[in-house]
């Protein structure tokens, strides 16, 4: 897993160390320049550093603990019995949802899980086409209609489906139509509560898919799809792609919920579960040149 974590923040380690030679000890104002590097906002670097011990030379010891108190939201159904265990995974167009879901169903698969999806991105043909491919490519079962079709049905005819036939998770996909704001918001409710009345409580967590690429500029997009649906946890894709890694300070800070697993490159394999402990070890050996 750290392995992972070090690809992945490949781009935003070189950033932090762009501003440091190696082996100098680490002062406040040599953290700051390498924290802000990192995307990490400026308000959150000010507030690193206040809770530091008032010494002019930062101890790691110090940094991770104050840290890793961003970090501290806990993982909703992590441990449900609910079975099927139903994920709504919503997030705006190109952020790499439907991918995400590929991935994610893919790593349900090789935990020994029986998965089906639900293509209720119906506003899209080729997001129907794009979840059939991965469906195959990841031998799961998919329930899909023709574009056009009320998407709240297609979701309840898939975990009708789930329930019958005994499958662990369910994977539903959604439409991502942001700027259509009170349509989506309509759409998004009626699926809820269409999936509800097929099999109470669900879904069961409905996670936003984010673009580590767009930085902090993301956290807005979070923020509205927080107002329309009460989310329970975030994925982060393109973690690989991004010198921005610092940014999953905000998200956790601004939305306060859980980064639940964080994506790289395009393989089937590329999705890992977000361990906020694994996370900090890689930013601070990359600060203290450790790594």
């Amino acid at each position: 897993m750290l392995d992972f974590l070090k690809k992945g923040l490949a781009k935003t380690l070189e950033a932090i160390n762009q501003v440091k030679p190696k082996n100098e000890k680490i002062s406040k104002d040599l953290l700051e320049e390498m924290l802000v590097n990192a995307d990490i906002t400026y308000e959150i670097v000010e507030e690193i550093l206040y809770y530091l011990p008032p010494k002019d030379i930062v101890q790691r010891a110090d940094l991770e603990r104050v840290m890793s108190s961003y970090f501290m939201y806990e993982n909703p159904n992590s441990n449900s019995n609910d079975k099927p265990f139903v994920e709504l995974i919503l997030g705006v167009n190109g952020v790499g949802k439907t991918t995400t879901i590929g991935k994610l169903s893919n790593f349900y698969k090789n935990q020994g899980k029986k998965v089906l999806l639900g293509a209720c991105d119906t506003f899209r043909a080729g997001a129907i086409m794009q979840l059939e491919l991965w469906a195959s490519k990841n031998n799961c079962d998919i329930v899909s209609t023709k574009q056009g079709h009320d998407p709240s049905a297609v979701a309840f005819d898939t975990i009708t489906k789930a329930l019958s036939k005994g499958y662990d998770n369910v994977i539903i996909d959604t439409a991502g139509r942001l700027e259509n704001k009170k349509n989506l918001a309509n759409e998004l409710e009626k699926i809820i509560r269409i999936s509800s009345r097929a099999y109470e409580n669900a879904p069961h967590r409905k996670i936003l898919v984010l673009d580590a690429t767009q930085g902090n500029s993301g956290i807005n997009q979070a923020k509205v799809f927080n107002d329309l649906v009460k989310l329970d946890g975030v994925i982060i894709t393109k973690l690989d792609g991004t010198s921005k890694g610092g940014s999953l300070f905000a998200i956790a800070r601004e939305l306060e919920l859980p980064i639940l697993y964080f994506g790289y490159g395009e393989g089937a394999n590329d999705i890992a579960p977000f361990k906020a402990n694994e996370y900090l070890k890689v930013l601070l050996d990359g600060i203290f040149n450790n790594g």
